[in-house]
């Protein structure tokens, strides 16, 4: 009886677990001195990803979702640089458990372009699927997440 209990509690944990590391997460930090309201133009300075046509795919919910904040995006100058890096990463379960799993976490900088200082950083990590049209779609939902509360309010906090 003990030992199906047992069994019982490490495969409702194993869920949990799976379950958590399933799900999409999101952080944000910035510089809390900058005023975000002097910067209203920003340019692409690097995306860095291993398959070539997500450039496109990370690009342009940035620039949607900047749009939408209010900035404009020009080929050069512009008063932010944005870096975006996307890395991924495999692991195989535990236990019982053998699937393998591969994450993807994009990397978004923004730096003032006159002191090369980093401003704001976000980062969404979310799990890949053999489904490439699931994955636009993660990368898009992660996008509007990290950029839900942008600008940041330049009062501290």
């Amino acid at each position: 009886m003990k030992s199906k209990t047992a069994r019982f509690v490490l495969v409702a944990i194993s869920f949990l677990f799976a379950s958590a590391l399933s799900a999409q997460h999101v952080k944000t930090h910035y510089d809390h001195s900058v005023n975000f309201e002097q910067y209203k133009t920003y340019s692409w300075e690097q995306v860095k990803t291993r398959d070539p046509l997500d450039v496109d795919r990370i690009k342009s919910p940035v620039n949607a979702a900047l749009a939408a904040k209010g900035w404009t995006r020009v080929e050069s100058g512009g008063d932010v640089w944005i870096v975006a890096i996307e890395r991924g990463w495999r692991w195989r379960g535990f236990g019982e458990t053998t699937d393998t799993y591969e994450d993807r976490t994009l990397t978004v900088d923004l730096f003032d372009t006159k002191t090369k200082k980093l401003l704001w950083r976000g980062s969404s990590t979310d799990r890949l699927s053999n489904n490439s049209d699931k994955n636009i779609k993660n990368l898009d939902k992660g996008v509007d997440k990290l950029f839900k509360k942008f600008p940041p309010s330049s009062s501290r906090q």
